[in-house]
């Protein structure tokens, strides 16, 4: 048995045109265009390629982009005072500031001072609380994405279904655990401490991986038929394609499991294109939500 693979490019790229439709008809019926203000302090490689490609899928959306760019050296308050003027900014409806941020900077102060109707990463106390009490709000990108995958897998019903989440972060293993039980499922949250974790994780209908160590998960800890959700982007070594060369890997050692799993995300092309198209969703959503409009099924 080979599973299923979970294309996240392909079910990314048919949000991102539904999150076209929608905004065509903000401004079409409302006059609206959203608009997403990104925020990169410093010269972080890898955030700059993950900012430039917010910034080209948000325009070619449709959308305002507005861009903000600041020296590694920013001060803490400077960076406060830009989001203190985004907040009250009209024609900004979403924010997001680029972490990880300059060790200058309390990244806690900057995620509290982010107005949470314009939160479109999900990280204020306040959308984290809705999630909690099963209430509508700006989800985390990541763990959105991670259901979207998971429930379209299972014909979009996860009733019932046993969930085992391995890891235990803000940013991906919490709120995907309470985004799993919104959605109906038995969730058991496993972490460093977990005792006899292999059985644990045998016993899972979803399995989601998310802790940053690349293929601990093995293709024996896999129940037969179970989807697997593979949040790690791991960097590792690939001497065979020339030397210093490194290739992309998970947390789950893919060429095992998958011949276990029922269904399962690869990496790269599962997980990681939806990150930015559930931003996208989630700026439809608060340029709705901040006006008194309907949101659209995103």
């Amino acid at each position: 048995m080979t599973a299923k693979l979970i294309d996240g490019k392909a079910r990314a790229a048919r949000l991102r045109g539904d999150v076209r439709g929608a905004v065509s008809a903000l401004k079409a019926g409302h006059g609206v265009t959203p608009g997403l203000a990104v925020v990169l302090v410093g010269e972080d490689p890898a955030s700059q390629v993950y900012v430039a490609n917010k910034v080209r899928q948000t325009e070619e959306c449709g959308m305002r982009s507005i861009e903000h760019r600041l020296p590694a050296d920013t001060p803490e308050a400077e960076l406060l005072d830009l989001v203190a003027r985004l907040n009250a900014d009209p024609e900004v409806d979403g924010i997001l500031v680029q972490m990880p941020l300059p060790s200058q900077i309390d990244t806690d102060k900057v995620v509290l001072a982010i107005d949470p109707a314009k939160d479109v990463d999900g990280l204020h106390p306040t959308n984290a609380g809705r999630i909690v009490l099963g209430r509508p709000g700006l989800v985390p990108c990541t763990p959105k994405g991670c259901v979207m995958l998971a429930s379209e897998a299972h014909g979009g019903d996860l009733s019932g279904l046993d969930a085992v989440v391995l890891g235990r972060s803000i940013l991906v293993g919490k709120p995907v655990a309470l985004l799993l039980q919104n959605a109906n499922c038995t969730v058991t949250m496993a972490h460093s401490r977990t005792r006899d974790i292999a059985e644990l994780c045998r016993r899972a209908d979803i399995l989601v991986a998310a802790v940053g160590r690349p293929q601990m998960v093995r293709g024996d800890w896999v129940k037969p038929g179970a989807t697997v959700i593979d949040v790690g982007i791991n960097r590792v070594p690939a001497p065979e394609r020339g030397e210093g060369k490194t290739r992309l890997v998970g947390d789950v050692a893919f060429d095992e499991a998958v011949k276990v799993a029922g269904a399962i995300t690869p990496v790269p092309g599962g997980v990681g294109p939806m990150t930015i198209a559930c931003l996208l969703a989630n700026t439809v959503q608060a340029a709705c939500a901040r006006r008194g409009l309907p949101a659209p099924a995103l």
